[in-house]
């Protein structure tokens, strides 16, 4: 084989991971450090690597000093929910507050249908960017595995689960929705629906684990048929508040898993008769312009989205320039009270 692998040209990732019997993702794995390879797997790579001259691309565009300067924001969701969620205009917002003083562009990619999400496989594999924001990932999505077998610097926010491996920002989702829980178990509600988000995602489910746990360390069981699963979408919340009143007609609180969805359950409250918050005290999450703006102003839970998205941008450049760093961020939630509890 002559030194420049079968193809001629310069050697692939793929004659690498053949030369030394292994896959090309753990291939990407040694050539960006990972501790996640055993020491017979890594000095098998680096041999394979010295044999066939294997320059990484990424390596020989920091040598020609040509990196891309561009870095995606990627937002697995469709067009309608990106543009009726206040939550992903505020991310925008952090993120380009981070990149203001340096010289990186912004690519905002949504990737909401299959063959939108091919065709960003196709862009990231061309290595046109040289880091990667990864907005509202739901469990399973194979994304996040496809940019570490790539070997592109990624950061999430939002966890998939506890057990994250990427860098990860998030907010503390389970205290900010045990603290709703609590404000309207001091106002005297007994009867607390919630409208969860959807639970494949993680941070949906820290929300619903809050709710549990608030009740329960104030003594009260959970009446399961009170939790209803919604979507983050208005129309969910409509969907979820008619089947909650339908099952506990007697329900005097709701706690809305995000503002979006308590707009949705407001207006179901309404078409059934119940005042706000005379009848029924309503709650949300995110404390977005939906929450200031509605009647009555909605009490919700603040996450500081503004700056998760500046922290995950910092995070992301630092990664780029070869820093380690921190490899996750949890930030604080506060409770914002407004007339609606």
């Amino acid at each position: 084989m002559n030194g420049h692998g079968r193809s001629g040209g310069r050697p692939t990732l793929e004659e690498v991971a053949a030369r030394a019997g292994v896959g090309r993702g753990t291939v990407s794995r040694v050539i960006n450090g990972s501790s996640k390879v055993s020491e017979h797997t890594r000095v098998a790579v680096e041999a394979a690597v010295a044999e066939l001259g294997y320059v990484p691309n990424r390596a020989a565009r920091a040598l020609a000093a040509n990196r891309t300067d561009a870095i995606a924001l990627v937002i697995p969701e469709p067009e309608a929910r990106f543009f009726a969620e206040p939550y992903f205009s505020e991310v925008v917002r952090g993120v380009g507050a981070a990149l203001a003083e340096t010289e990186v562009q912004l690519v905002l990619t949504l990737a909401g249908s299959d063959r939108e999400r091919r065709r960003l496989s196709h862009y990231l594999a061309g290595h046109r960017v040289d880091g990667v924001l990864l907005v509202s990932v739901h469990a399973g999505d194979p994304l996040p595995e496809l940019l570490a077998e790539l070997g592109i610097p990624t950061v999430i926010s939002g966890r998939r689960s506890a057990a994250e491996t990427l860098p990860s920002v998030d907010s503390d989702n389970l205290a900010g929705a045990a603290e709703a829980v609590r404000h309207l178990l001091d106002r005297g509600r007994r009867t607390i629906a919630t409208i969860t988000g959807p639970l494949d995602v993680y941070g949906a489910q820290c929300r619903l684990d809050g709710y549990r746990q608030a009740l329960a360390a104030a003594g009260h069981a959970v009446d399961e048929p009170l939790i209803a699963v919604g979507d983050f979408t208005e129309e969910g919340g409509r969907r979820a508040m008619r089947e909650l009143l339908e099952r506990r007609p007697a329900l005097d609180a709701v706690f809305a898993a995000s503002d979006v969805m308590a707009a949705g359950a407001r207006r179901e409250l309404r078409a059934a008769g119940r005042r706000i918050p005379q009848d029924v005290a309503l709650v949300g999450f995110d404390d977005s312009v939906v929450a200031r703006h509605m009647d009555p102003p909605l009490t919700s839970v603040r996450q500081p989205i503004e700056e998760m998205g500046r922290t995950m941008t910092t995070m992301l450049l630092g990664r780029i320039a070869g820093e380690t760093g921190e490899a996750a961020a949890v930030l604080p939630n506060r409770l914002v009270v407004r007339e609606s509890s």
